[in-house]
């Protein structure tokens, strides 16, 4: 009876320490980067797109990001007036500097790639959770001969969204997204630190039902560049004034 006891409590700890994991982890994370992250980020990108396996298209796409949810994606030549903003909850698409569409759509990637060390650990916590991450789960793995921690789910077999970060540099490395019956994971590769202002990937590949479908390469990359004050105003995408 002892010894029965004994192992329920032991077993019972042991849960206990895992449901724990997520948001201990999720905590350190932002203990570490919280007020020490870059306000702002520019790059371009090469991007790659597939279809069937095969490429489709390729282009130039200048990107701007304000922390923690303003983003600006110019498509081909910065002066087409092709892109899209994410400003908030909110998407805007422009075609040669018209709106053409107008959506409540947030970009998490933005929050999980630096937003959310501008909200309070408790608000990140709740975001992260309105993403439908559990943070009651996590396991420890390894991807690409790094030690990772993966947060929202207990083993790599479950059908959840889930976010491994890599334990040293505690960067998201890979990615998982359930929803509508289908399934999207995003591999974040090749990071560089910006003089001690944040990190950022520098290949990322986007799969869909295990299918390639995008890959992006950035280069000229710049920490803290100053932006144009209508970079991220839907009234004024006219990509010929923004100097970025």
């Amino acid at each position: 009876m002892i010894k029965t006891v004994f192992i329920s409590l032991f077993i019972l700890g042991t849960l206990n320490s895992s449901a724990q994991s997520g948001k201990k982890f999720i905590t350190k994370l932002h203990k570490t980067y919280a007020g020490k992250w870059m306000n702002s980020f520019s790059f371009q990108q090469n991007t790659s797109v597939y279809k069937n396996d095969s490429l489709i298209r390729k282009e130039v796409w200048t990107e701007a990001i304000r922390y923690p949810d303003l983003f600006r994606i110019d498509f081909g030549d910065v002066k087409s007036g092709n892109g899209m903003l994410f400003v908030g909850d909110s998407s805007f698409r422009f075609s040669k500097s018209k709106l053409v569409r107008a959506a409540k759509q947030e970009n998490d990637l933005i929050f999980l790639l630096g937003g959310m060390y501008f909200y309070s650990k408790d608000s990140a916590m709740t975001k992260l959770q309105s993403l439908n991450y559990d943070l009651s789960k996590s396991f420890n793995t390894s991807w690409q001969g790094k030690k990772v921690i993966v947060v929202g789910a207990s083993s790599s077999e479950e059908k959840v969204n889930q976010l491994w970060f890599e334990k040293d540099r505690k960067v998201l490395v890979r990615m998982f997204k359930y929803e509508n019956a289908g399934k999207e994971e995003i591999h974040f590769d090749r990071h560089v630190n910006l003089f001690g202002k944040g990190w950022t990937e520098t290949l990322v590949k986007i799969f869909i039902n295990d299918k390639l479908v995008q890959e992006e390469e950035y280069f000229n990359l710049k920490a803290n560049p100053k932006l144009d004050a209508d970079t991220f105003n839907p009234l004024k995408f006219d990509a010929s004034t923004h100097k970025r």
